[in-house]
């Protein structure tokens, strides 16, 4: 394979503690090598004048499942929600080798794997959702034991070649088929009597016993509510001290202060976040126009109904495994509840002291759509611009709002922490984003400027396992990516438990293969990533 130097880039690779040096990064056999300065290459590229960085990592972008089409069939016409070609194409343009579906329903996991095969270029892997499926709850209910309840999890990630594990609304998605329109984190749930609260403590302690990388995902209660932080706090706490990952946290960062009873929360959960070093977030930052809300949540999503815009949207039971809401919804800079929440995640990522513990995301699309993390950027690295955004919205926030009192600005190597270094390392990804000896050669080159918009559009050389992949911000190769899942040890004696209730097929066709697998994917290469069992 061609040995190729990038040579005289301005190198930001924080994980390896390198902070803007000029220096040169060697790809050889789709691998980052130590290589001599003055040692021939097949090919050199001058990249002075550039950032160097490792490629972006989206550990929370909904690409893949029967949702997303919902999502485009309900916008046929609207680029919020591209197509798996599109996805792949506007994800490389951009700098990103890695995308991570997290919310696959187990019954449709797939759908869902062939989808996301059908993705181009990027490298992806999913989350599968438990805690709403009857089967789980009703193990739980019945007081099953924590080992047996591991093993129930431990399949379910096998089964589906899952790269972690998912709650979506802790029992909510199941509360509501049985008529509950909410369900706070210590309410019980009518049927089971089960509450939220047991369910984040079971599946925490399951999914960190199994050893998988990453921690439980974390969909909170009350998604939405103006008054949701106790809910969120709540379920920090609900975690008694095991990893978790709350995600779309702009979402659920509402309190009710003020003449509107709608007001931000954002400082409360910084501190808290401060007070859990356990837990990390990702920020789902609202951005303005036109997107669709796709979600497993039907308790929330049903709620939603009359903000639908244009009005129309899909409700509907998988399963009964999970849930799906899809509905389409413009966020308006004239709105004081949209504008409040463009305010609220701006607030998350600028007050959090630890860049190593959120992520960014836009819940695409649920916030806006991924191809606006450019603009994001720029928002949080140019307190001019983020200002004059702030000046056009609904005069109330942007007269009161504390994010006109926030002087910080995220350097360069905070975005590179955000977007490569701690979604690697929050995903368990070892040889993913960063540019040490030894690692993926899945690197993104930008020209240099002050328009950080302008520049994280489009790259200017991004190579996925060595191989160019876009030059001058258009891609010039489709390689298939690979698929990344976890592979935890558990009593396979459990599925002669299980029937075929938990995936609705016959037992013999439950579990998908990894030759399947790769069917899936179309061809492309499977990375298994081997779970280290833990105790508590």
């Amino acid at each position: 394979m061609t040995t190729r130097r990038l040579r005289g880039g301005r190198v930001h690779d924080p994980a390896n503690a390198a902070g803007g040096e000029v220096r040169d990064v060697v790809m050889r056999d789709g691998r980052i090598v130590a290589l001599d300065p003055r040692e021939a290459v097949d090919e050199e590229i001058d990249a002075s004048g550039c950032i160097v960085l490792a490629g972006g990592i989206d550990l929370h972008s909904h690409i893949g499942g029967g949702k997303v089409n919902l999502a485009r069939m309900l916008l046929p016409a609207h680029r919020c929600t591209p197509g798996t070609l599109q996805t792949g194409l506007r994800y490389a343009e951009m700098g990103y080798t890695s995308v991570f579906e997290p919310a696959m329903a187990a019954s449709n996991a797939r759908q869902a794997h062939m989808e996301m095969g059908d993705v181009p270029i990027v490298d992806h892997g999913a989350y599968v959702m438990l805690g709403n499926d009857e089967t789980f709850l009703e193990m739980l209910a019945r007081g099953t034991g924590p080992e047996r309840l591991r093993d129930y999890v431990g399949w379910m990630v096998h089964a589906t070649k899952a790269h972690g594990v998912k709650v979506v609304n802790p029992a909510g998605i199941s509360a509501f088929k049985f008529n509950q329109r909410k369900l706070d984190v210590d309410e019980r749930h009518v049927h089971w009597q089960v509450t939220p609260r047991q369910v984040i403590a079971s599946l925490a302690r399951a999914v960190h016993e199994l050893g998988l990388a990453h921690p439980l995902h974390i969909h909170a209660s009350n998604l939405g509510v103006a008054g949701n932080i106790a809910s969120t706090l709540a379920t920090m706490e609900a975690l008694e001290g095991l990893p978790g990952h709350l995600t779309h946290v702009q979402f659920h960062s509402y309190g009710t202060e003020g003449p509107k009873q709608f007001s931000s929360a954002a400082l409360a959960l910084v501190e808290a976040l401060d007070a859990h070093p356990n837990c990390s977030i990702d920020v789902g930052q609202v951005l303005f126009g036109q997107t669709v809300t796709a979600s497993a949540d039907t308790m929330r999503q049903y709620a939603n109904l009359d903000f639908a815009s244009p009005r129309k949207a899909v409700i509907a039971d998988i399963e009964c495994d999970s849930g799906c809401g899809v509905l389409p919804f413009r966020y308006r800079e004239q709105s004081y509840v949209n504008a409040l929440q463009w305010s609220i995640g701006l607030e998350l990522f600028l007050q959090v002291r630890d860049p190593w513990r959120v992520v960014l995301t836009t819940d695409h699309p649920n916030g806006a759509p991924f191809t606006s993390y450019p603009h994001l950027m720029r928002l949080l690295m140019d307190k001019p611009f983020r200002d004059a955004q702030l000046a056009r919205l609904h005069p109330e926030v942007a007269a009161q709002s504390a994010l006109r009192h926030i002087g910080r600005e995220l350097s360069l190597d905070e975005i590179a922490i955000m977007t490569r270094a701690a979604p690697a390392r929050l995903l368990g990804l070892r040889d993913r984003g960063h540019l040490g000896a030894g690692a993926a050669a899945d690197v993104a080159v930008y020209r240099e400027q002050g328009d950080a918009e302008a520049m994280f559009s489009r790259a200017a050389w991004v190579f996925k396992d060595g191989e160019l992949v876009v030059r001058d911000g258009r891609v010039v190769a489709t390689p298939v990516g690979a698929t990344h899942f976890s592979e935890p040890e558990f009593d396979a004696g459990v599925q002669r438990l299980l029937g075929d209730a938990p995936l609705g097929v016959h037992g013999r066709h439950a579990a998908i293969g990894p030759d399947e697998l790769c069917a899936c994917c179309n061809g492309g290469r499977l990375f298994p990533w081997a779970c280290v069992p833990r105790s508590l």
